[in-house]
C-alpha cells in the first residue's frame, strides 16, 4: 500500500471512453470531481478504448504514456474516471509505482470528506466497507502470509482472511446501526403523514443549485459552494406556502453520472424521505450544455431508488446566467410541468411556490375502500402509509375504510391491490384562482 500525505496531491488524470473519446462536459466534470477531493491537477491523459484491456483497462502504449507523465509532472497519483476491477487498480498500481483511484473510490473519499452528521458518517462509512471488501482478494503481497511466532503455527488464518473477517463484522455492525436510523426515520415520517403534512423534496444533479434554492425557500442557511457535493447530509425544514399550507421540504444529496453503486445502497435509507414525497421538484442547472443528460442520469438513480413513479415538476434553475425570464411551463391539462427561476436572484420563487399550493390542492383524493378478511396486511400497510381517516367493521367480515390520500398513490395502490372502491372524490382545499379549479377538473 501507499502512505497518503496530508496535504494537496499532484494528480495525473486518466480520461477513458469506450468506443469514443470522452467529451468535454465529462472530462470538466471529473476534473470538478478531483479538486473537490483535494488534488492539483499535474496532467491530464485520455484513452479512447475499443475494448477495454483486462490487465490495464488501458491499452499497453497508454500505460507506457502514462509512467512517461508521471515521470516529467513528478505526480503522485492517478485517478481514473472509470471503475476499476481490484486486479486493474493493482496491476496499475504496480506498473506506475503510484497510487491509482478510480471514479468510485474518488468519490467515496469526497463523501468521507463532507459528511457532517453521525447517520452521513455511518453511510460513508459502510460504502467505504463495502468497496475495500472487493479490493482486498490478493491485492497486497503482506496479506497472504501466514501468522507466525509460538502457538501460531500450522494451518491459522492468512492476514487476507482476517482483514475480510474484521471488514465483514464492521460491516454488519454498521448495518444494523443504519437500520435503527432508518426506522426512527420512517416513525418521524409517519407521524407527520398522519398530521397531514405533506413533503417535498428537491432532487437533482450535483452543483444544480438546490441547496441555493433551499435556503431561500426555508432561510436554512445550508452550506453552498460551487463545487460538486457542497452538501451531503439531508436537511429537512418546514415551509408554509401562499395558501396557507405546511409541506416539509427536504434536501437531498446531489445524483451523479456513474453514482457507485456502494453509494446508492448506503443512502438508501436517507433517500427514503424522497420516495415518500408527495412531489419531487427536479433541479435542473439550465446553464449547463450537457442538462439534458444530467436529467436522465437524475432519472436513472430514481429508478434504482425507487422513486421514479413519483411525480415531479422540473425546476429550470441559474435563468439569470441565460438571461432568460421567469415562466411557468403548462401541459394541455393545465398541470405545471416546468418553472423557469434562479435562486439566486430569487426570480420566480413565487411562482415556485402558488405551483407546490397548487399541485398539493388538485393531487389528493377522498374514497372509502372495502377490505375482506383477508386483506388484513393491506389494511395494516394502508395505516403505515398514514391514508386512514375513519375504520368501520362490516357485517359479513372485514372493514370498510374512508382513506385521504394523493391521487398519485391511490392510482399505484389500486394497480397493485384492485382495490374494492365504494366511493371516491376528488378532495381540495378552496381554490385560490380560476387555474387551480381547472386543473382539478382535468386531474378529475
Amino acid at each position: 500500500m501507499f502512505d497518503r500525505p496530508s496535504h494537496g496531491e499532484l494528480a495525473i488524470l486518466v480520461h477513458v471512453g469506450i468506443g469514443h473519446l470522452p467529451s468535454s462536459e465529462e472530462q470538466l466534470e471529473f476534473n470538478s470531481l478531483a479538486l473537490s477531493a483535494g488534488a492539483e491537477i499535474a496532467g491530464e491523459l485520455t484513452a479512447s478504448l475499443r475494448k477495454v484491456n483486462p490487465r490495464f483497462l488501458i491499452g499497453i502504449g497508454k500505460v507506457e504514456e502514462l509512467r512517461q507523465l508521471l515521470h516529467d509532472t513528478c505526480a503522485e497519483i492517478v485517478l481514473v474516471d472509470h471503475r476499476l476491477s481490484p486486479a486493474q487498480q493493482r496491476n496499475l498500481e504496480k506498473t506506475l509505482d503510484r497510487r491509482v483511484i478510480d471514479r468510485t473510490g474518488l468519490i467515496l473519499d469526497i463523501f468521507a470528506q463532507r459528511a457532517r452528521t453521525h447517520e452521513g458518517k455511518l453511510q460513508v462509512e459502510l460504502a467505504q466497507m463495502e468497496h475495500l471488501a472487493t479490493r482486498l482478494v490478493r491485492g497486497w503481497t503482506h496479506l497472504e502470509r501466514q501468522k507466525g511466532g509460538i502457538g501460531l503455527r500450522g494451518p491459522g488464518e492468512t492476514q487476507l482472511e482476517t482483514d475480510r473477517r474484521l471488514i465483514g463484522q464492521r460491516i454488519r455492525s454498521l448495518t444494523e446501526r443504519l437500520g435503527r436510523v432508518s426506522r426512527q426515520r420512517r416513525t418521524a415520517g409517519q407521524k407527520r403523514r398522519k398530521d397531514e403534512v405533506p413533503t417535498v423534496s428537491l432532487v437533482g444533479y450535483t452543483n444544480a443549485g438546490k441547496s441555493t434554492l433551499f435556503n431561500l425557500l426555508t432561510k436554512a442557511g445550508v452550506f453552498v459552494a460551487d463545487q460538486l457535493f457542497a452538501t451531503l447530509d439531508p436537511t429537512l425544514r418546514r415551509v408554509t406556502l401562499p395558501d396557507g399550507t405546511n409541506v416539509v421540504l427536504a434536501d437531498t444529496v446531489g445524483f451523479i453520472r456513474d453514482l457507485p453503486h456502494e453509494l446508492v445502497a448506503a443512502f438508501r435509507s436517507t433517500l427514503e424521505e424522497t420516495q415518500h414525497s408527495r412531489l419531487l421538484l427536479h433541479v435542473i442547472d439550465c446553464s449547463d450544455p450537457a442538462h439534458e443528460e444530467r436529467v436522465h442520469d437524475v432519472v436513472k438513480v430514481l429508478e434504482e431508488i425507487g422513486a421514479d413513479h413519483l411525480p415531479r415538476i422540473q425546476v429550470y434553475n441559474k435563468i439569470d446566467i441565460l438571461d432568460v425570464h421567469p415562466r411557468v411551463d403548462r401541459a394541455e391539462t393545465g398541470m405545471a410541468t416546468r418553472i423557469w427561476l434562479s435562486s439566486r436572484t430569487g426570480l420566480g420563487i413565487d411562482a415556485l411556490l402558488g405551483v407546490i399550493a397548487e399541485y398539493l390542492q388538485v393531487a389528493r383524493l377522498k374514497c372509502t375502500v372495502g377490505l375482506t378478511a383477508a386483506e388484513a396486511r393491506l389494511r395494516a400497510r394502508l395505516y403505515e402509509m398514514g391514508a386512514v381517516v375513519a375504520e368501520r367493521m362490516r357485517e359479513e367480515g372485514g372493514w370498510e375504510l374512508d382513506l385521504d390520500l394523493d391521487r398519485r398513490g391511490f392510482d399505484d395502490l389500486n394497480r397493485r391491490e384492485h382495490l374494492q372502491i365504494l366511493s371516491k372524490q376528488a378532495f381540495s382545499r378552496p381554490a385560490a384562482n380560476d387555474d387551480v379549479r381547472a386543473n382539478m377538473k382535468a386531474w378529475d
